[in-house]
């Protein structure tokens, strides 16, 4: 089993499967070996990595060994401290929020081994994704936005299989919001994250070419559709569903899309919705050739394409399951205060809850939980966490 460790609980004995950093940050020949001896500690502690994963299969696992003694007293002091029920619903939200970035870490990790593997003629194993898919759906089942705002964080370097992570998550969330079975979902989550699987047959210099693509690039690029199509035929086990999502993202209502130029109901209902959910994630994140838009701005540059190249009851279904002011998102208020979009109110669409956390005079607020239903402060616009130098991550409503 992969798993997320602290660096400080790291010993001798377990098995690297990932330093969870560049190639150029360490000088371990390999990424991925036996920790051999408290000098391979000593090590990657000085890289300065606050986690790696480890592979339980291949060496020890931490949490295999029986938990240390608790000291009685101990425990009967720290229960009768008045302080400690904030302190178990402070631990409890933590929990929360690691285990949502521990699974989107997780989820791509196998991406990444994935188009490895595939960049090396095997063949895709769905043993793999299944039970990772299954997570990611259950945490959609039980909040639709659970992994919405974990989308925003991408790596320029990472972000093929960062986007495919986002796209999964997005998809999932929009099936449930159509109200699909669950196994359809789980289904369209499957083909949503191996939808870009041909890319690893795309090389290298035309995948992440910093500028503008020529025409004969343009046309090798296309092709990584067709050859997703041809892995995940090739796959066992994989459905048609999935299939049709990564076959038919690129197609367009309008027909203008590619590889097979389909229109309409001949492109498959799954392959419409990951068109919709493929743009919007594409153009909200940033590139190193292109500035992510605005969530806001993203939708309503989906809702003017749903004139041709979207269909428009999927294009307004997929808004209603993101909120027209997104989970994670950063808004303005007219009180000139910056928060981060916590909740939404899918009778108020335009009133979510929200935590303050800035003033635009440029200084950080006590945070606070503001629901807008019941509030006189309205949103008036959608801000960019960079250009106030604000940290997305430190905010994930999780």
């Amino acid at each position: 089993m992969i798993k997320l460790v602290p660096v400080a609980r790291l010993q001798p004995g377990m098995y690297i499967h990932d330093l969870n950093c560049g190639w150029l940050q360490h000088d371990f020949v390999r990424n991925r070996f036996p920790v051999a001896g408290e000098e391979d500690v000593r090590r990657i502690r000085d890289l300065g990595v606050a986690e790696v994963w480890i592979d339980t299969a291949r060496g020890l696992d931490p949490d295999a060994a029986p938990p240390p003694a608790t000291d009685a007293s101990a425990t009967t002091a720290t229960s009768a401290t008045p302080s400690a029920p904030a302190v178990r619903t402070t631990t409890k939200t933590a929990s929360s929020a690691e285990r949502a970035l521990k699974l989107h870490r997780e989820a791509c990790l196998i991406v990444r081994d994935l188009l490895d593997d595939v960049r090396l003629g095997r063949q895709v194993e769905i043993e793999k994704v299944e039970p990772l898919v299954t997570r990611i759906v259950d945490s959609i089942f039980t909040r639709a936005d659970a992994l919405l705002p974990l989308a925003r964080l991408k790596q320029h370097d990472r972000y093929t299989f960062q986007h495919s992570v986002s796209v999964c998550a997005l998809m999932a969330a929009f099936a449930r919001a159509l109200e699909m079975p669950r196994e359809i979902i789980r289904e369209v989550a499957i083909g949503a994250l191996l939808h870009d699987v041909g890319k690893a047959r795309i090389p290298d210099e035309i995948l992440n070419k910093p500028g503008k693509l020529t025409d004969a690039e343009f046309e090798r690029m296309k092709n990584h559709v067709v050859q997703s199509k041809i892995i995940l035929l090739s796959t066992p086990g994989i459905s048609p569903i999935a299939v049709d999502v990564a076959a038919q993202h690129h197609e367009r209502f309008d027909g203008s899309g590619y590889p097979n130029a389909l229109s309409g109901e001949a492109i498959s209902l799954h392959g419409r919705m990951a068109a919709i959910v493929d743009v919007y994630d594409a153009i909200t994140s940033e590139r190193v050739y292109h500035k992510g838009m605005p969530p806001t701005e993203a939708l309503r540059r989906l809702l003017e394409w749903s004139s041709n190249h979207f269909e428009p009851r999927l294009v307004q279904a997929f808004i209603r399951s993101v909120g027209i002011y997104p989970t994670g998102s950063l808004v303005r208020l007219e009180s000139r205060r910056l928060a981060v979009v916590l909740t939404q109110h899918p009778d108020k669409p335009t009133q979510p809850g929200v935590k303050v956390i800035f003033h635009t005079a440029g200084h950080y607020l006590q945070p606070e939980d503001l629901d807008l239903r019941r509030s006189q402060d309205r949103i008036v616009g959608h801000e960019d966490f960079a250009a106030w130098n604000i940290d997305p991550a430190r905010w994930l409503p999780l």
